[in-house]
């Protein structure tokens, strides 16, 4: 692939190491976040060190503090900012926006009341003769792991097969490997709710069980995410992908994970507000455990260990009771749910 200009809203851990991948493959990478302290780190020390503090960037990528600049004349716009601030970034992005870039998304979470998806956000506050086709990547992925140049295969979802195409071919290298896919909605709600077992199945670390409680929220969590997700719409064989069960087993047992981080946290006797204070970055899968227990009550689908953790982290339940009534719960076949509906 010819060089192209990529953007990158948000300077995070994810979003710096997505850069050094696309300046790996020859791109001009631009960075655009709102700390300018942040910028300059990146331009004079080409550093990032709040978010992978071991990493030095190539000084070929810049941080810009004016969004305009960032994406102008780009080829392709990758947001990688919190779920909760997203639509702000797209409707300050659509007011600046000069061109029709591809838009990649790599956050992971629903939106808070609304409950959308990051794509369907997108595609409301960027209008079509600013955007084209826009792609989600997601799957099994740490940052920390990225920035090493560890092996690591992800997913690039889109309705768009040219553009899941481009996006593959603008990432691909020996240690980064990109899938495609047509299933945007199977693939955002995977991404997605596997943060809330990962609180779960750190919870249960913090708390002193094995490996055999850490197989079983695993599994079944599994099962309910894909409950919601074919609810939705989704193809309940994207859940046995790299998106699916390949990144709820990444996030829900690696201490890189902020959302197995904040479970452990819990399950040690934490509390909620001193964790995120400490974390000092997004602990996605609080408020998308919100989301989802909403959204299941809505759909009418059940989801025991969500409704369970949405319990612990919003109305102060104790850990350990919670765990007892899930396992108290009336007995069931395991495929009760293996049609759908």
């Amino acid at each position: 692939m010819e060089k192209q200009r990529v953007a990158i809203l948000g300077p995070g851990s994810w979003g710096t190491a997505l850069a050094q991948a696309l300046n790996d493959n020859g791109h001009e990478v631009r960075i655009w976040g709102n700390n300018p302290e942040q910028l300059v780190e990146i331009n004079e020390h080409h550093t990032n060190s709040h978010y992978l503090p071991d990493l030095v960037l190539d000084e070929k990528i810049k941080g810009y503090p004016d969004l305009k600049e960032a994406v102008k004349d780009a080829d392709a716009v990758l947001f990688v900012v919190p779920t909760k601030v997203m639509r702000i970034v797209a409707k300050q992005f659509a007011e600046v926006v000069e061109n029709r870039p591809v838009i990649i998304h790599a956050s992971k979470g629903l939106e808070q009341g609304t409950h959308e998806r990051i794509s369907q956000i997108l595609l409301e506050e960027i209008p079509e003769e600013h955007r084209k086709a826009v792609v989600v990547l997601s799957g099994p992925s740490h940052a920390e792991e990225v920035a090493v140049r560890d092996i690591t295969t992800i997913t690039a979802a889109s309705t768009d097969d040219e553009a899941a195409k481009y996006v593959q071919d603008l990432f691909n290298n020996e240690y980064f490997r990109i899938y495609t896919n047509h299933d945007v909605i199977g693939v955002e709600t995977a991404g997605a709710l596997k943060n809330i077992i990962a609180v779960g199945a750190g919870a249960l670390h913090g708390l002193g069980y094995g490996d055999n409680a850490k197989a079983a929220i695993i599994t079944r969590g599994l099962a309910e995410i894909t409950r919601l997700g074919v609810a939705m719409g989704a193809d309940p064989l994207t859940y046995m992908g790299l998106s699916g069960v390949g990144d709820l087993i990444v996030t829900g047992t690696s201490i890189h994970s902020r959302n197995w981080r904040a479970g452990d946290a819990l399950g040690r006797g934490e509390k909620l507000p001193e964790i995120e204070k400490n974390m000092g970055m997004i602990i996605e899968g609080v408020s998308t455990t919100k989301a989802a227990y909403e959204l299941s009550r809505e759909l009418s689908v059940e989801m025991p260990i969500t409704e369970a953790i949405y319990d612990v982290l919003y109305n102060d339940k104790e850990i350990r009771s919670a765990i007892t009534d899930i396992m108290l719960r009336e007995a069931r076949p395991e495929n009760e749910y293996k049609d759908v509906k």
